[in-house]
């Protein structure tokens, strides 16, 4: 066999687990790693300005392609510490990154070595496995167990601590014969199957919810192919959305709090039987448990056994992987279809797509400054259905749900349940590093934008070009409008009159100069009529230069966005639309 150091036979285990790029910062305690990769090859490296950006890149990687799984590689110390919310929104979505840190030698752990820290403790509840190796020999087979595990049952990040002195040790391994461990995957029995599709069909106004694990499992087209067999009309959830196409004709609307459609939630509420497939039942979907589930019966679907009643109990629970769970229903469906036993949903469908023409939220502000659902229209005209937006949090993710169309799996790209500010530039270029070709607008106000500014140079040195859409109010917006509760306006003020910047009027940070003084373009927008012109500009700037284009508009300081507490209750502070003309690039307007 071949003799080799542990971080050798690492990656080549990376390499013959389908890994060929990974998102870093090489350091004292890891740079065995890093003379490895030099060594054996196959494996690119991005390098990160933020140990916390190489992180969300390694999660925007993961989540734009089926079958990726971002790697991040830091030091030891602050390193991992600074990835650990990188494995926590991965953790919390389910999407599989591998995190890779060095680690004080073996003999000195227990003795408060420079940068020394117990990452396997601190990591553990935000990964499906932590560990530090001890042992050479056992790291190519740590590294085959990481991939199993993460690609195993419901998907999750795992990190990896090497000391450094195992990294360094020489190893016996033999790369030819290695091979991934078969994957673990739950499916659901025919007569389980037989059942949830007895209750659906006895069923006068039945609903699909499809969540995120449709789109892990890389079932879109069996979703939608499931819902057309049966007529029943599909409520993607945030991290579902695009399971079915926006424009598709059983597409219903999302449901919740905030990132919802006034036609979704009003179907939900009208709807008598609710099956979930890969959904979690988050709060912000559900809203109140006692008016989400009232008068209305439940299946859930869900990969995680310990997923089915963690929210509510439904009327009956299926664990099982989406796909597998998804073939089966198509196969007995078309068996039920075949001896006329599938209900015609016709009615119910039309009734659906009655609100989704005429319960709709105005766009069409002509204000200056800059109302933000213009902003959302624009994109909506400019931007074509194989976009891939990519957001993380705030009023601005919250409108863009509202007001944006998504055509296919993975094109809405967004850190669900973590939300941390600052992760919409590095899961950007993750997402670019995956996907060379298709157009990528990235959406952030101007506070998650500020976060991790930095990363926009990683874009300019290894040519990572995609557009950034900024919509600056200069205000912590979600945050203002959730202290009109407490009757204040505290702390969330990011206006100042920058000396340096006169032009913007008292709105804070020159983001244009910022933006280039990392490398990139950027372009500000203070009139609805420029936006357009802007976006067109921005692509051929990307075009010519290769680099990240920002185009930012400046917003009005303070809007309200709808939302509220209860599916029945949400609060529109907006006007409404009374027709198409107040809302040009709706669904109903474009189809």
């Amino acid at each position: 066999m071949a003799r080799m150091t542990a971080a050798e036979a690492a990656v080549h285990v990376l390499r013959k687990e389908g890994v060929d790029v990974a998102f870093g910062l090489p350091g004292a305690a890891i740079n065995p790693f890093y003379a490895a990769m030099r060594k054996v090859g196959g494996v690119d490296h991005v390098l990160a300005r933020h140990v916390e950006g190489a992180s969300h890149m390694a999660e925007g990687y993961t989540r734009t392609q089926p079958g990726n799984i971002g790697v991040c590689i830091g030091t030891s110390g602050p390193a991992g510490t600074d990835m650990i919310t990188g494995l926590y929104s991965a953790s919390a979505d389910s999407i599989p990154i591998l995190c890779i840190t060095g680690q004080a030698p073996t003999g000195k752990l227990h003795k408060e070595d420079f940068q020394a820290v117990d990452i396997q403790a601190i990591a553990g509840p935000v990964t499906k496995w932590a560990i530090t190796v001890l042992e050479a020999a056992q790291v190519p087979r740590a590294f085959q167990q990481a991939f199993h595990l993460m690609r195993s049952a419901r998907p999750g990040p795992v990190l990896l601590d090497l000391p450094i002195d195992v990294q360094m040790t020489e190893i016996e391994f033999d790369p030819d014969t290695y091979e991934p461990l078969p994957v673990y995957k739950p499916a659901a029995s025919r007569a389980q199957v037989e059942k949830a599709l007895g209750m659906l069909n006895e069923a006068d106004k039945p609903l699909l919810v499809a969540g995120g694990g449709i789109i892990n499992a890389d079932a879109g087209d069996l979703l939608t192919e499931f819902a057309e067999l049966t007529g029943v009309p599909v409520i993607p959830t945030l991290m579902g959305w695009g399971t079915i196409p926006d424009d598709h004709r059983l597409m219903a609307g999302m449901v919740g709090l905030q990132t919802s459609h006034r036609y979704g939630n009003a179907t939900m509420l009208e709807s008598d039987f609710v099956m979930g497939i890969g959904n979690r039942w988050a709060n912000r979907h559900t809203g109140t448990l006692e008016t989400y589930t009232k008068d209305r019966k439940f299946v859930h679907v869900d990969i995680e056994p310990t997923q089915i009643g963690r929210i509510f109990g439904p009327d009956f629970g299926i664990v099982s992987d989406a796909k597998a769970a998804l073939e089966l229903f198509i196969e007995v469906a078309r068996e039920w279809q075949a001896e006329g036993k599938l209900k015609d949903r016709s009615a119910w469908a039309e009734e659906c797509q009655e609100r989704k023409r005429t319960l709709l939220r105005k766009t069409h502000f002509d204000d200056v400054p800059v109302k933000p659902q213009r902003v959302y229209e624009e994109m909506n005209k400019a931007f074509g259905k194989n976009t891939r937006y990519v957001s993380t949090i705030g009023l601005s993710q919250i409108a863009g749900a509202q007001f944006l169309h998504v055509y296919k799996p993975r094109h809405w790209i967004n850190c669900g349940q973590a939300g941390p500010l600052g992760w919409t530039i590095p899961a950007a270029l993750g997402v670019r590093r995956a996907d060379p070709d298709t157009d990528i607008v990235a959406l952030s106000g101007d506070y998650d934008f500020q976060f991790m500014i930095e990363e926009l140079a990683v874009g300019a040195q290894f040519n990572l070009p995609y557009l950034h859409v900024v919509v600056n109010n200069s205000y912590l917006g979600l945050i203002r409008q959730a202290q009109r509760g407490f009757e204040m306006d505290y702390q969330v003020q990011l206006a100042f009159e920058n000396i340096n910047c006169p032009e913007i009027n008292g709105y804070g940070v020159d983001h244009v100069s910022v933006v280039e003084g990392l490398g990139c373009k950027a372009i500000r927008v203070t009139e609805p009529d420029q936006i357009a012109p802007a976006f067109a500009e921005a692509r051929e700037l990307m075009k010519e230069h290769r680099v990240p284009v920002v185009v930012e508009v400046i917003l009005e300081k303070v809007t309200n966005i709808a939302m509220g507490t209860d599916l029945g209750g949400i609060n529109e502070f907006e006007a409404l639309a009374e027709n198409v003309a107040d809302a040009p690039s709706s669904i109903a307007a474009l189809r």
